[in-house]
């Protein structure tokens, strides 16, 4: 079996890598018998020296490696057929931006393994950057309200060499007494809960949160059946949503009158209803300022999102009076934090992170028939057909859909 660590040729350009040269090393010293190789890359957060130098051969092609792994799609032009690839093919949902790359995948007989569809029997994810947007989301919303304030400034996390100089930037600044709402009990949550604690900002029971107030600042962390609840009034269940919201209603608005900034790390379903409204956001008593919404759904769940921000341009303002986007100094703005890429601004630490979960979770299947069936349930494609468990994508690669 022979590995191929491919070239990130999506724009913008991705630094972040599958395996670092560090844990490479650790896949070669777990597997001896795995070949390897690595496509040059002048973008890299890695240079082509450090993997050189941990004994490993950079080159112009990958055409006799058996499986090739990236981050991002990989242009269409750039697919070897007859592979197997893994990335992040964002098909999954029938996205029309993709619809030809999946095309082109099943035309050339490549054997497709979405990262996101890397998953346990229970379907939750074992891979994945989700820490590491939590962790900078949150740290891109304190560098907002530091903007917003005139009260701190802290670089971008974009010109930082690593995680821990991020924690040392927020080592210099301090918080005022506001009341932080965090959202969600994923990964991305709780990269920015590490955040949060790191800050040494004291935690609070719900119950708390929406009764009192602090000299000092707090946050609360709030879970699906916090934020919603069932329609006819009687207990929710957890499960019973995500298998069908229809029945339940946003329950956000008790948590929005006490809010000074509204931190956004959950998953939204398909049919789940929005935590606040445009309307909602109208309301006088409505008190949210600053948003980091990592989750960043347009047009969605928070209404203030209009659109995906970027790393070059990360903070924009929205007016709930005329719904409208407006500078972020706007003294009637509510500060909005929306990059939809947060993990590119941290990729050392983000490619070693997920390279450990990669090498626990997904290399072992290579070697012991896949006995806890993570290929079989992640492969999307085989001899140029989708498989059974992929067969409702099949009207969007027809483009039915």
């Amino acid at each position: 079996m022979k590995f191929g660590i491919i070239k990130e040729r999506k724009n913008p350009p991705d630094k972040r890598v599958v395996f670092s040269p560090e844990k490479l090393q650790g896949l070669q010293k777990q597997y001896p018998q795995a070949e390897i190789a690595v496509e040059s890359s002048d973008i890299r957060v890695f240079s082509d020296q450090a993997y050189h130098n941990a004994g490993y051969t950079v080159t112009d092609t990958l055409e006799d490696c058996d499986v090739l792994l990236g981050v991002k799609e990989v242009p269409t032009e750039y697919l070897i057929p007859n592979k197997k690839y893994f990335f992040f093919s964002h098909t999954i949902k029938k996205q029309p931006y993709n619809r030809k790359l999946l095309q082109a995948v099943l035309q050339k007989n490549i054997e497709l393994y979405d990262h996101e569809t890397i998953i346990k029997e229970n379907g939750a994810r074992l891979i994945g950057f989700g820490r590491y947007a939590g962790l900078v989301g949150a740290y891109n919303g304190f560098r907002a309200l530091g903007l917003k304030e005139g009260t701190f400034t802290l670089p971008k996390v974009e010109s930082l060499p690593d995680l821990e100089a991020v924690k040392q930037a927020l080592d210099n600044i301090e918080i005022p007494a506001i009341k932080i709402l965090l959202s969600g009990t994923g990964k991305v949550a709780n990269g920015a809960k590490e955040i949060l604690d790191h800050l040494k900002i004291k935690q609070v029971s719900d119950a708390l949160y929406l009764t009192s107030k602090f000299s000092e600042p707090v946050y609360c962390i709030v879970d699906v059946m916090e934020y919603s609840k069932r329609k006819d009034g009687k207990v929710g269940d957890k499960f019973e949503f995500y298998k069908d919201p229809t029945g339940y209603e946003s329950n956000f608005m008790p948590y929005a009158k006490e809010t000074d900034f509204f931190i956004a790390g959950h998953f939204y379903g398909d049919g789940a209803p929005f935590l606040f409204t445009r309307e909602d956001a109208k309301k006088e008593d409505f008190a949210i300022k600053y948003v980091a919404d990592i989750s960043c759904d347009i047009d969605g769940p928070v209404a203030c999102t209009l659109r995906a921000s970027t790393i070059a341009d990360p903070i924009y303002g929205y007016n709930p009076k005329t719904e409208s986007e407006v500078p972020y100094t706007d003294p009637d703005a509510i500060v909005v934090m929306a990059v939809d890429n947060l993990p590119c601004e941290l990729p050392k630490d983000a490619s070693e992170g997920f390279g450990t979960m990669f090498l626990e979770h997904v290399i072992p299947a290579f070697y012991n028939n896949d006995k806890d069936g993570i290929l079989a349930r992640a492969k999307m494609t085989e001899n140029g057909r989708l498989t059974e468990r992929f067969s409702y994508l099949q009207d969007y690669v027809d483009g039915k859909e």
